[in-house]
């Protein structure tokens, strides 16, 4: 038993938050960017009436879990929390495209207990949220029928390509117009290959070429995420190009 496993999870998130604040270090700041990120998508979410749950793919350390559940607690909207997660760490890499100096199989590991624990210190209900535990691979296939359906917010931290497909494939079929994308290693690129999780949406967007990906909001140095929009809701009407380009006419022929 390690000295850390004796220290009450709890006691460790309020440790490291002070550790954040005081020394205001990149940790620090990649959270408060988080922080201000659901923030502002819940409210637009809330705004713009866009119903529907919370869903993450990769729940490392249950930050972000308890950012969503302060932001949904202070907008409303009657959003249950699923946290999908093996909570054994990153998976083994076997695909080409998940290689990264910073993705360790195992690494990135928060037992199911802790998950809870801090779940709990971040006044989260049990009542509030789903986990389903496992590798996606396992756990996001359509053989089980027991997944949100509606979501309105989907924050995909799984790093690897091969998981963010996963992911992805697990989405298509419940994208909708209005929801937000959210990708926390979009931007964790490598010296010789692009981000697993860019490579990934791209290939979503070849997909599904009925709808538009809009970025959204950035967050840190590494996140990016994207409104999802009917590309048919988008078709330029005529008349209106014709009223504009008369309007710019005078400009132009200037």
């Amino acid at each position: 038993m390690s000295l850390k496993s004796l220290i009450p999870p709890s006691w460790r998130l309020a440790r490291a938050r002070l550790i954040q604040n005081l020394s205001r270090n990149h940790d620090h700041y990649e959270a408060t960017e988080r922080a201000a990120f659901f923030r502002r998508a819940f409210r637009a979410l809330q705004f713009n009436g866009i119903s529907g749950d919370y869903a993450e793919f990769g729940c490392c350390g249950a930050m972000t879990f308890g950012f969503a559940h302060d932001q949904i607690s202070r907008t409303g909207g009657n959003r249950r929390l699923w946290a999908f997660d093996s909570f054994e760490g990153l998976p083994p890499q076997d695909d080409a495209r998940d290689s990264h100096p910073k993705w360790v199989a195992g690494d990135m590991a928060i037992s199911l207990q802790d998950f809870h624990t801090t779940c709990r210190a971040n006044g989260i209900a049990p009542g509030a949220y789903s986990v389903v535990k496992g590798y996606f691979s396992d756990t996001l296939t359509p053989a089980h029928t027991d997944r949100p359906q509606t979501i309105a917010l989907a924050y995909i931290d799984c790093d690897l390509y091969s998981s963010t497909m996963d992911v992805l494939a697990f989405l298509a079929p419940r994208l909708r117009h209005g929801m937000i994308l959210a990708f926390d290693d979009y931007f964790c690129w490598s010296a010789d290959a692009t981000s697993g999780e860019r490579q990934a949406l791209a290939e979503l967007a070849l997909a599904r070429e009925d709808l538009a990906l809009q970025p959204y909001l950035a967050f840190g140095w590494h996140g990016q995420s994207f409104v999802v929009e009917k590309r048919a809701g988008m078709a330029p009407d005529p008349a209106a190009v014709q009223r504009l380009r008369d309007a710019s006419r005078p400009a132009l022929q200037a």
